[in-house]
């Protein structure tokens, strides 16, 4: 995975409030092994924390920015973005916000951008106020994708992900994924309070995974505004491995089998690692979002 050298980073689309204190409410789950039951019940790569009465407290305090901002000073530019992780993770924001704004218009519809925030243990956001412990998530009452970066150890850690700067880029283009159907109306599917593997909350969660798969599919050839050359210059097959491994570690039935020791598909609420790394596929082999209806 390369990205251009010469190409700036556009870090407006990324708020790094990483080392600030966010002040008001307590989030109610912690590290360990509450944060494992948490991820258990579905937030994992999932929607905002009130979802699962993961919010806290009466202030729900809006992410603010930090005195750090340590994305701003540091990833400026595609060489930055192949040796920094954090700066990668800037030119994966920018690479599928700027596919996803170019599909929108070619469908004479209108893309309105969502920002990255980088935070560090906990932070409050317009769904409440939530730990590093539920991993990434999407909350609709801000339209942001929130991440702690720590978690990407984790997901090789705890996860048994092979890892890899690709597995990274599946996890962000999943969460604008959900970002792409909250725009669209169907990401409310999934809050109909319904567990199981036939579930709307795992479809939402499939048809995001397959719209990652589509970003991947073009991201080579969508081209920077700013250069007219694609931000994205190379992704091999080892890459896609890496994100079809990383699709199928996050699978309700690992994590379950991984943590619980048993697989119960009646509270699934993401799919199985089978269906993920599928519609990851799907997604990636067609580049047609028309080819991720998942609630046929």
């Amino acid at each position: 995975m390369q990205f251009d050298d010469d190409a700036n980073l556009d870090t407006s689309q990324v708020q790094d409030v990483r080392g600030s204190r966010i002040p008001g409410g307590r989030a109610t789950v912690g590290g360990g092994l509450a944060g494992i039951i948490a991820l258990l019940l579905g937030l994992f790569f999932g929607v905002g924390p009130d979802q699962l009465g993961l919010s806290s407290g009466d202030d729900q305090p809006a992410a603010t920015a930090s005195s750090l901002a340590q994305v701003q000073e540091t990833c400026r530019t595609g060489q930055d973005a192949n040796t920094k992780d954090d700066c990668r993770i800037v030119a994966v924001v920018n690479s599928v916000q700027t596919y996803w704004t170019q599909e929108f218009t070619r469908r004479d519809s209108t893309y309105t951008g969502s920002p990255t925030v980088f935070f560090s243990s906990r932070v409050g956001t317009a769904c409440g106020t939530a730990t590093s412990a539920v991993g990434p998530f999407y909350c609709p009452g801000d339209r942001k994708v929130y991440l702690d970066l720590d978690f990407f150890d984790e997901l090789r850690t705890k996860f048994g992900s092979s890892g890899g700067p690709f597995a990274q880029a599946y996890v962000v283009a999943h969460e604008y994924g959900h970002h792409v159907q909250d725009l669209m109306g169907t990401l409310g599917r999934a809050q109909d309070g319904a567990t199981g593997a036939n579930s709307n909350a795992v479809k939402v969660e499939l048809q995001a995974d397959c719209y990652a798969g589509v970003w991947a599919h073009h991201a080579t050839t969508t081209k920077n505004p700013s250069t007219g050359r694609p931000l994205l210059t190379s992704l091999t097959d080892a890459d896609i491995r890496d994100g079809l491994d990383a699709a199928a570690a996050v699978g309700d039935d690992r994590i379950q089998e991984r943590f619980q020791g048993r697989v119960t598909p009646e509270t699934w609420t993401h799919g199985s690692a089978g269906q993920r790394q599928q519609w990851f596929n799907q997604g990636y082999r067609t580049g047609d979002m028309a080819r991720c209806n998942t609630f046929r």
